[in-house]
Parts: structure tokens; sequence; C-alpha cells
């Protein structure tokens, strides 16, 4: 089966390749730009739980809770380039665990003082038509990250 990509960019002017790479390994710091992220889309939305164990083949959890309703993301770290790339999985059912066909990538590198950044999810064809919708969540977090720390 043919998979799809959602892929988007965004220019950091003043955090550092290693600081964004840093952002997303750091469970306090994934805490404090996920909770701005999702908070800026949804009013009640908490989150509940990070967990991060950052190394190949290393586990991540993202929990958090909406209208009461728990909301979870996980996945598992493929390639850690340290300042670099990160390369992990990312799941929101079971069944995507069992299929393993989603896989984000992140790149950074050096532009001026601060970052380019791309993300690319490469994921099932069923997914298609998301793929706009599931890049702009990507650059939403990527925001999340400048908004934070920038």
């Amino acid at each position: 089966m043919t998979n799809t990509v959602a892929a988007t960019e965004y220019i950091f002017a003043s955090i550092s390749p290693q600081q964004v790479y840093d952002a997303w390994l750091d469970p306090a710091l994934v805490r404090r730009w996920m909770s701005r992220n999702m908070q800026a889309k949804f009013d009640d939305y908490e989150v509940t739980d990070i967990r991060i164990e950052a190394k190949v083949d290393g586990r991540f959890f993202f929990g958090g809770k909406q209208d009461g309703e728990q909301s979870d993301a996980w996945g598992y770290y493929r390639e850690l380039v340290s300042g670099r790339r990160i390369v992990f999985t990312w799941f929101v059912e079971e069944g995507e665990e069992k299929e393993d066909n989603s896989t984000v990538t992140l790149d950074l590198e050096p532009l001026g003082s601060g970052t380019r950044a791309r993300i690319s999810h490469e994921m099932d064809a069923q997914w298609e038509p998301y793929a706009a919708q599931t890049a702009d969540a990507w650059r939403g977090m990527l925001v999340a990250i400048d908004e934070t720390f920038g």
C-alpha cells in the first residue's frame, strides 16, 4: 500500500538546532510547549502525563484530557542525532502501533542565529484526506516551541 506524507517547515529566528532538539526530548520542556499548543486550540485541554525515554528504541508517551476524555499519543524513537534529527513513530490507537506505519522525521539545520525545522509524517494512505490537517498540527507544535522558548 502506498503511504502519504504530511510535511511542514518552520523557521526559528533565535533558537538553535540543539535547543529545538532538546525541547522535543526533555519531558519538562515538552510539557511546557505542549500545554501551550493544546490550550491554544482547546480551552479545557490538560496535559496529564509526559514520559520520554530519549534513546533509540526508547518509548515516549504524551497523555492529555479534553472534555474529560483521555487523549494519548505514543511511539518509539528510531533515530536520534543530537541537534540535527529525530525520527519517531506516532500512534494514537493500538491498531496503529500493530501496523507500525506512522513515522515522523524532524530535521533541524542552522539558519543564521536560528533554525530551519522540517517535519514530515509518513502515514498510511487512508489518512491522505487529513494530510494538510496533520501538517498544520505539527507546525502548531513548532510554533508553540518558538513562543515558549524564543
